[in-house]
């Protein structure tokens, strides 16, 4: 089976990554780091907001059980695409809404979904759509995050359950434990 590729950036990759791991149709979910001007950045040198990168997440994905559509119609409906460069209390650019298609095709179905998206919002999206650039995966305890700290972390308490609880919610037939 071939697998596709997306990369999307949504805040926390904590918290995205949660949500795209209980997904069907994908097979493996990496947080890292891309859009910057540092090589191997370092959590530390993202979060202080003066590498250029965002936190993010690097999707495979089978597209013969979900599309690249649905995973951006997801991105939209499971963060905040109206706050340039914030998601609740966490701000910098690090933490930006973008999205970084990997082919001309990907980049025009990222366009079609801002436009089908911006009605669900009473404020413009603000997403990017910025250019490819060098994955960086993020350091090891960072992986599979909340699924290994669950809601013993305060701010997985606070943020990503919730965030988790509405996605399982919304999207029940679609979840991996629905198979």
């Amino acid at each position: 089976m071939a697998l596709a590729t997306a990369t999307l950036a949504g805040g926390c990759f904590w918290c995205t990554e949660a949500v795209f791991n209980e997904l069907r149709g994908v097979e493996h979910v990496e947080s890292g780091y891309i859009g910057g001007e540092v090589p191997n950045p370092s959590y530390e040198q993202v979060c202080s907001g003066r590498t250029g990168h965002a936190e993010a997440v690097r999707i495979s994905f089978d597209e013969a059980q979900v599309s690249y559509a649905d995973l951006l119609d997801i991105f939209f409906h499971t963060h905040d695409p109206t706050t340039l460069n914030r998601q609740g209390a966490d701000t910098g650019t690090q933490y930006r809404s973008a999205i970084f298609p990997h082919s001309p095709e990907q980049r025009a179905e990222a366009e079609v979904a801002i436009a089908r998206n911006q009605p669900v919002w009473d404020h413009p999206i603000v997403t990017s759509i910025e250019a490819d650039a060098p994955w960086y995966p993020a350091e090891a305890y960072h992986q599979r995050y909340f699924e290994r700290n669950g809601t013993a972390n305060g701010y997985c308490a606070a943020v990503v359950a919730p965030k988790l609880a509405k996605f399982r919610k919304g999207y029940a037939a679609r979840l991996k434990s629905a198979a």
